[in-house]
């Protein structure tokens, strides 16, 4: 008699729920040591659900299928010479700041995956960030192979791991996960699973896939649609975490809700390299920062947190000012890396004619009035040859690390700059949610390694900046940076496509 097949349930219960024990010879809270000191109450980990019900050996099944197709698709980009059918050499370097920002992120997520699983004492959980952990796993590999053949072709690749660690604008994206990594399981799972991965995972990888489909990069744009079944997975993981926790004890809400707070507002920071991308560096645009933000946050976050109201979540601090910045964050992130362009692992450039004005058709309200000056003197000078690059060191945020040079959102001609001092010490910040955010744990901001702080203390050789750019943060400056116009990369492609 052939033995009976497992149902599904019964399948999962055999290979997550039945795969724990009980603790006989060691104390269950000597095992788990950090499950309480951040305040959560759990009253029974069963209650904890898997939507998707994924076993680990359905799990190596289902991925190794999809890596057969990916990379047989990886084989043919290549083979096929992809990198000419991009539409514009200027495309590459939103493949830079995705390589050198985000794919190190993913990284970050596998580590911190793994490591928060192993503290939680539900089986449930273990299993789900086990396999989380080795899907960031796989996507910070399966993104450096589909980014790779850029390497053969354009400057500006080669010690992208490298320059996450060091350069000062990266230390952003790094920060905000040092920062997750660092807090408790629960907060972790607050920060990334649930306020990274569920509420703006579709602001960080939907543009930056459908830019790649828009401007011809079928690489990323395979590696996006393989990723995507993980992301989903990833996003009802977040969601299930939430209420999880909320459902588990009332006292959980206002502890669940100061995380809320504090990471959406991270998080939206972080965001800020995105949208510059959509707004100025993809040749074929997508849609606005503004729209991606109103589509993908305003109509769809504010369902989120109306369902969430039930537990007694009110939407995040600062989301007033949120929607006011998506007005102003990509212009001025723009204009700071245009003019700090010899400092940055990749070029500026300044906007066409064309690009300027699909800018002010998005922007009615703000950019003819704001920003389109800007780049308007910016064109006269640089016809003149006076094109100029900021050579002093801007000061940084001390809890997100962006640089001060955003302004006040009810007043764009005025810097936005808060200070607060701590045991004698004077701190600086971008913002009221940052000063916020230092004000709750002094104690772990003020060890923040600051980029511009280490130059200045002289723990990043030097002493001239250009030694600093060249010997630690290994740009080759004016071939991988500086402006596109004229560089080896332009050089190149006109020779590739004949233009003279």
């Amino acid at each position: 008699m052939a033995a009976k097949k497992l149902n599904i349930k019964d399948k999962y219960r055999l290979l997550t729920r039945d795969l724990d024990w009980e603790f006989s010879y060691e104390d269950r809270k000597q095992a788990f040591p950090y499950e309480e000191f951040e305040g959560i109450k759990i009253t029974d980990w069963d209650k904890w659900e898997d939507p998707f019900r994924l076993t680990m050996d359905s799990y190596w099944k289902y991925q190794a299928e999809k890596e057969k197709k990916l990379y047989a698709i990886f084989d043919a980009f290549s083979q096929n010479n992809g990198h000419l059918n991009v539409v514009d050499p200027r495309y590459v370097n939103a493949v830079k700041i995705f390589l050198t920002g985000v794919s190190p992120l993913e990284y970050q997520a596998y580590q911190g995956f793994a490591h928060v699983g192993r503290q939680f004492g539900g089986v449930g959980a273990r299993v789900a960030c086990q396999m989380q952990s080795l899907d960031e796993l796989r996507h910070v590999q399966t993104q450096i192979h589909a980014m790779s053949h850029y390497n053969k072709f354009f400057d500006g690749f080669q010690e992208f791991s490298h320059m996450h660690d060091r350069v000062w604008y990266l230390s952003v994206p790094r920060s905000f996960f040092c920062d997750a990594r660092s807090a408790g399981p629960f907060e972790f799972m607050i920060a990334i699973g649930f306020s990274f991965e569920y509420v703006l995972t579709n602001l960080l990888f939907v543009p930056f896939m459908s830019g790649a489909a828009y401007n011809g990069d079928m690489a990323t744009v395979t590696f996006g649609f393989s990723a995507q079944s993980d992301e989903a997975r990833h996003m009802t993981l977040g969601l299930e975490v939430i209420k999880f926790l909320l459902e588990q004890h009332e006292d959980n809400v206002p502890i669940v809700q100061k995380w809320l707070d504090k990471w959406f507002w991270r998080g939206t920071r972080l965001l800020t390299i995105v949208a510059m991308m959509m707004d100025y560096m993809l040749p074929n645009k997508v849609m606005s920062w503004k729209e991606a933000w109103e589509v993908y946050f305003e109509e769809a976050g504010g369902a989120l947190f109306k369902d969430l109201a039930r537990y007694g979540i009110r939407m995040p601090k600062y989301a007033e000012t949120i929607e006011k910045e998506k007005e102003h964050i990509s212009h001025q992130a723009w204009w700071t890396f245009y003019t700090h362009g010899h400092a940055a692992g990749f070029h500026t450039w300044i906007p066409s004619d064309e690009e300027l004005d699909w800018l002010s058709a998005q922007y009615p309200d703000t950019f003819d009035k704001y920003y389109r000056p800007l780049w308007e003197m910016a064109k006269e000078m640089e016809a003149k040859g006076e094109r100029f690059y900021t050579t002093g060191l801007p000061q940084l945020c001390q809890t997100c690390q962006i640089p001060m040079l955003f302004t006040e959102m009810d007043n764009p001609n005025q810097n936005s700059m808060r200070d607060f001092v701590y045991q004698g010490e004077r701190y600086h910040f971008c913002s009221d949610g940052c000063c916020d955010i230092f004000k709750e744990e002094p104690e772990k901001y003020v060890q923040a390694w600051l980029p511009v702080h280490q130059i200045f203390q002289g723990n990043c050789g030097g002493p001239e900046v250009g030694d600093i750019l060249k010997d630690y943060y290994k740009m080759n400056v004016g071939v991988d940076n500086m402006d596109i116009k004229g560089s080896p990369d332009e050089v190149r492609w006109n020779k590739w496509k004949g233009v003279a």
